[in-house]
């Protein structure tokens, strides 16, 4: 006798990191679509990305929306921990989980490097590294690529139909077709995160097929976006009264892909304009530098705007005064620095990497601007810098927030509430059995909920971190 398919909710569930969704079949086979770590939620995050909720090596395979870390950064940890099966994923994800996967090894070893030294002298535990580099390079061999658009059979019970997100490069939403042992089929789809029709340098989210099951983001499903096309002149009116007029400082908290070749291909439409102050700019981080060299080289999933633009500048993604620092001594150099200028650094949170030491030695001067550009959780270190906290902790230690706060979210790679609507337009929602919400803070959950039944769709599940769901 079979048991019942079901789905079983160990990360973004209640909250935007850590996806982690587990599918298992009516005859026990266990699928994983994305394996993300556990960012921003202060120090919940060490728990939960030390500790599953199932066993590693009973998981058969892993399937991945898209390289952000959030879903693809405990990986080799669950390789370390015992998996051994294929991780599928688009050439596009795989070549970015190729540089970010090394990437996180090494700055936990860097970042715990630091913190540890302060624990150390307080005689306090200290903490090990999730993995090394050495367990992400196993993971990365364990890397299967997917088509686009076309269907893809991984075993005689699972197929999957990969339909671009638009979210970051290579991001997909995964349709996947599952014989039951009855020989009926469901037709089960995650979103993953969904990104946007304008998107200023990616094609927008494609149609997909008619789902039964549909696990859905929802990240901004209670907002808008402000309008679009004003989106340069707005940093540029930062960079005047921060550079120009205060001749301080900008720093960027940014996310490595996608997040901050738009900065890049804004500054860079600025300066080929003449409207670009002659200041530095510092892109001073080598998983951007590497991502950036990753999308120059995927240039299939880059809209029309920016092809023809690249016809016209020949790089979007260079002008002259910026500066790819790959460094960690030329790193410091730019904090010795007193010249006004502009520092894009990772991660976007700021939990993470170079620019918390930028965030660090800036946030005393009331010249300088720490610029948000991009969804942060409230427990990270950018998310209490939007909220308007006059002191924040870093690295343990407090500082008061002198800089000036600015936030543009109109770089955001996820979708608003309308958009989102708009991208789940292709289906009927009367054949839609249940629609999963996930990736979303739960007040927001509350609202994307109440716009979804607006449109028809009924059975609405929020789940929390454990719950289980049976598909029919």
């Amino acid at each position: 006798m079979f048991a019942s398919m079901k789905l079983t909710f160990w990360g973004a569930a209640r909250t935007v990191t850590g996806s982690k969704h587990l599918l298992t079949t009516d005859k026990g086979k266990n699928i994983l679509l994305d394996c993300g770590l556990f960012q921003g939620n202060g120090q919940d995050n060490n728990i939960l990305n030390r500790h599953w909720g199932f066993d590693p090596e009973s998981i058969d395979y892993i399937i991945l929306s898209h390289a952000h870390i959030d879903h693809t950064g405990l990986l080799p940890k669950l390789v370390k921990d015992g998996f051994n099966g294929n991780i599928y994923a688009t050439k596009g994800t795989i070549d970015l989980c190729e540089i970010m996967l090394l990437d996180s090894a090494h700055i936990q070893e860097s970042d715990l490097k630091y913190i540890n030294k302060r624990k150390k002298k307080k005689h306090e535990e200290l903490i090990e590294p999730l993995y090394s580099q050495e367990d992400s390079i196993k993971t990365l061999n364990m890397m299967v690529a997917l088509p686009l658009e076309s269907k893809f059979k991984i075993d005689d019970e699972i197929s999957v139909i990969t339909t671009e997100s638009g979210h970051i490069l290579g991001s997909v939403a995964l349709n996947l077709e599952i014989v039951k042992s009855d020989n009926t089929i469901v037709k089960l789809t995650f979103t993953g995160d969904i990104g946007r029709k304008n998107d200023s340098i990616l094609k927008g989210p494609e149609p997909f097929p008619q789902a039964d099951y549909i696990i859905c983001e929802s990240t901004y499903g209670d907002r808008l976006h402000a309008i679009q096309s004003d989106v340069d002149s707005h940093l540029l009116r930062i960079v005047q009264k921060t550079c120009v007029e205060n001749k301080g400082k900008i720093i960027i908290p940014a996310f490595s892909i996608d997040r901050t070749q738009e900065i890049i291909y804004s500054l860079d439409k600025l300066s080929y304009s003449g409207k670009l102050p002659i200041i530095d700019v510092y892109v001073d981080s080598p998983l951007s530098t590497k991502a950036t060299q990753v999308m120059s080289a995927h240039r299939e999933y880059f809209n029309k705007e920016i092809l023809s633009y690249i016809n016209k500048d020949g790089d979007p993604f260079d002008f002259p005064n910026l500066h790819y620092v790959k460094s960690a001594e030329d790193s410091k150099k730019i904090n010795d620095s007193k010249n006004p200028c502009i520092i894009i650094s990772a991660s976007g949170m700021a939990e993470a990497g170079r620019v918390k030491h930028h965030i660090k030695n800036n946030i005393g001067n009331p010249a300088n601007t720490i610029l948000l550009v991009g969804y942060a959780t409230p427990d990270s270190l950018a998310g209490r810098l939007k909220s308007g906290d006059p002191e924040v902790k870093i690295f343990g230690e407090m500082y008061k927030v002198m800089a000036n706060i600015e936030s543009m979210e109109n770089y955001s790679a996820h979708g608003d509430y309308k958009e989102m609507l708009e991208y789940l337009s292709c289906q009927n929602p009367s054949k839609v059995k249940k629609l999963i919400l996930v990736h979303g803070e739960y007040d927001t959950q509350l609202s994307w909920a109440e716009k979804l039944k607006n449109v028809g769709f009924n059975d609405i599940v929020v789940p929390e971190i454990g719950d289980e769901i049976e598909l029919i």
